[in-house]
């Protein structure tokens, strides 16, 4: 019987060698050149035509990792340099048939090869793990044979095997062998989940050169092998145990724009894309194409998806590339349908709500737990898990206000600064930020200023390049098309469901795709994320003289606005996102030149955008104090008066001045009577006059 069996192994090392020497005979011969710097040699899965060796490996992972080290060992199929051991080599697996959810990991999967995918939530520093010891005899002064060492317990002997003394033995560093180990732990992708279920997550060891692969935020997939360990409560073993994966292999799912894969084939359609003359028309129409109009708003996240170009200056400092864009707009406009495309258009996107996000959730927070050995530790939170990709975040008038100043740092310098429990660190987030708020009273109010109906603090309005304002006013034609392309969308998808239910008579595939073109988008969204890919990492335009007059121009105009009493209406701040904004217009086209039908373009939308946001009605000029500050110059020049009229009558009468005569006094200076008592009212609400007794007032401090 045990001679049967060894037959039985030997011809599996047999079958592999065979399977080796056919597949992967380049591979193993650049193995071989390398090793040890490359030592890894990883088998695709589907590569494996012989069902019994691809049951087994499924099966009993561990003995055929084995099988395939002795087939290469034993034929010397890998060629090394005197003296080189062949026992780093790692055997890897890819593209395994079946992937598990990390809640459907089941007892009858210990030791079994498992994939399953996730996001990264965490990892560890790569640190040094011992995998076999040698110690020496304090006794007798000799080394011991190496011990093996597992995952966990240090395993040392109790006695020297050669003068059997039982006493201690000394650990030999350089005669011990090391691996690089690492944990990393996931947490199954949120798409899938249920009502009330939270993301489980799973914990993976990975050793060698899987470490330091990946970092918090990435999509992956992990094959491995299942590990149990027995938990232990106050010193006493439990019936119950804790599951791992011993990590075999990472494939890493979706990376930053940067990494997404390009084929040759890809390139030639996205190279036909740009040189189309519609290509604008076409990506903006590919931008939540459920959703009709907003044609404006989709155009600027257009931008924002290609964004300008990040520059590194001499003196160290950064210039962000990213664009900020944020949505104010009334109840039922799609604001949070739109962010949520973005965020799924984009290869890192996140889509988080202000209203149950705090500080620590969107930028960072240190935590302390066993993950980490018992220390603190940093968890990123949406904006760093967001880095190269769109931060997309709902509802940001309802969020504490602590909460949104960790927004400043985040959106101008993109990093995220921590300082918490022993720990210093700064962590980037290079993301453009897609905000949507709702105005103060749920719905715009025709007749306030519309800066003062947005509740967020002026020094973070002044960080978005671009605000969009979307009223819904009733307009009948505009209306219709809206109902009509609502109910139309619905029919088709009712359509579709019965169809899919029972198949319906003259209902075929063409059919269907007829049926769908006005809520089919122009672009692929595949293709529409490898254009952008693609302009991002090759892509790097360069302002023309007549782009750059026509900005400079349109500054300067602006700035001029300024003269005498005027407002200042724009700051440098506006330039800079001018000159991002022209160069994401660059990019959509692949265009190595920033051209004048590129400022145009901006040029158009940042008019709309501060006309509406910025526009003071009463000076008849562009405001961006109402922006910037909040208080529009007519206001500042109101609030200085009525202080000093009533300094002046106040001198007169023991420090109180009577309201009549105060605003009597600011009637024949110009102003009007019921902008007077509104901002006299405003300024008791703010604290900085006190209405001692009816009709009179006196300012505090």
């Amino acid at each position: 019987m045990a001679e049967e069996i060894n037959v039985e192994v030997t011809d599996n090392v047999g079958e592999w060698t065979k399977f080796l020497k056919k597949q992967y005979r380049r591979e193993i011969a650049e193995i071989s050149r390398e090793y040890p710097h490359r030592r890894s040699l990883v088998i695709d899965y589907r590569k494996i035509l012989n069902n019994r060796l691809a049951f087994e490996l499924l099966r009993s992972p561990g003995k055929v990792i084995g099988d395939i080290r002795d087939a290469i060992v034993q034929n010397k199929l890998l060629k090394l340099k005197d003296g080189q051991e062949p026992d780093l080599l790692n055997i890897r697996f890819t593209n395994l048939p079946q992937k598990t959810s990390i809640r459907d990991i089941r007892a009858d999967q210990i030791n079994t090869l498992v994939s399953t995918e996730g996001i990264i939530r965490k990892t560890t520093e790569v640190r040094p793990r011992i995998v076999s010891a040698v110690f020496r005899c304090r006794s007798c002064n000799n080394l011991t044979d190496p011990i093996p060492q597992g995952y966990g317990r240090f395993d040392e002997p109790e006695f020297c095997p050669r003068c059997e003394r039982k006493t201690r033995l000394d650990l030999v560093i350089n005669r011990c062998r090391f691996v690089d180990a690492q944990k990393l732990r996931i947490q199954e992708s949120p798409e899938g989940l249920r009502g009330g279920e939270q993301p489980q997550t799973l914990d993976i060891d990975v050793v060698d050169d899987l470490t330091g692969l990946v970092a918090p935020g990435d999509r992956v997939v992990v094959n491995g092998i299942l590990r149990s360990v027995q938990r232990i409560n106050y010193g006493q073993k439990s019936t119950l145990f804790d599951i791992y994966l011993e990590g075999n292999s990472i494939e890493v799912a979706e990376k930053e724009f940067e990494e997404v894969s390009i084929t040759e084939e890809d390139e030639a359609r996205i190279m036909a894309l740009a040189r189309d003359p519609m290509v604008y028309r076409k990506i903006v129409r590919s931008i939540a194409p459920t959703i009709y109009g907003s044609d404006d708003v989709k155009e600027a996240i257009a931008l924002q998806l290609f964004g300008g170009i990040p520059k590194e200056m001499p003196d160290g400092s950064r210039l962000r590339g990213d664009i900020h864009v944020l949505l104010v707009g009334d109840p039922g406009i799609a604001k949070s349908q739109i962010l949520r495309y973005v965020a799924k258009l984009s290869p890192r996107g996140i889509y988080a709500s202000g209203k149950s996000s705090t500080s620590a959730g969107l930028t960072a927070t240190a935590v302390k737990d066993e993950f980490g050995d018992g220390r603190w530790t940093l968890e990123a939170g949406a904006l760093v898990l967001a880095d190269m990709g769109v931060a997309a975040v709902d509802e940001m008038d309802k969020m504490a206000k602590e909460d949104r100043s960790a927004l400043h740092e985040a959106m101008e310098q993109q990093s995220v600064s921590v300082a918490k429990a022993g720990i210093t660190a700064t962590l980037k987030c290079r993301c453009a930020l897609l905000g949507a708020a709702n105005p103060k009273l749920g719905r715009f109010d025709q007749f306030i200023p519309i800066a003062e109906q947005i509740n967020m603090p002026p020094s973070l309005l002044s960080r978005f390049d671009l605000i969009f304002v979307m009223t819904d006013q009733p307009e009948a034609e505009r209306d219709a098309a809206i109902a009509q392309h609502i109910i139309g969308t619905h029919a088709v998808g009712e359509l579709i469901k019965q169809h899919e239910h029972e198949p319906l008579p003259g209902v075929d595939d063409e059919y269907i795709r007829r049926a769908l073109e006005p809520v089919t988008p122009d672009i692929d969204p595949v293709l529409l994320r490898k254009y952008i890919a693609y302009a991002k990492r090759t892509c790097f335009p360069i302002l023309s003289d007549g782009a750059k007059e026509a900005l400079i121009g349109y500054y300067m105009r602006l700035r001029n606005l300024a003269s005498g009493d005027k407002p200042v209406p724009v700051t440098a701040r506006q330039l800079e996102a001018l000159v991002r904004l022209a160069e994401a217009s660059a990019r959509m086209r692949l265009s190595n030149t920033i051209d004048t039908e590129d400022t145009d373009r901006i040029l158009k939308i940042v008019d709309a955008c501060l006309r509406q946001v910025a526009y003071d009605a009463e000076s008849g000029s562009f405001d961006i104090d109402k922006v910037v500050t909040g208080v529009t110059k007519s206001q500042r020049d109101i609030i200085r008066s009525i202080k000093e009229t009533i300094r002046t009558l106040s001198g007169e009468s023991g420090g109180q001045a009577r309201v009549e005569e105060v605003i009597d006094v600011l009637v024949q200076q110009g102003f009007a009577r019921d902008k007077i008592e509104y901002t006299l009212d405003h300024l008791k609400r703010g604290g900085e006059v006190l209405e001692p007794r009816r009709g009179l007032i006196k300012l505090i401090g």
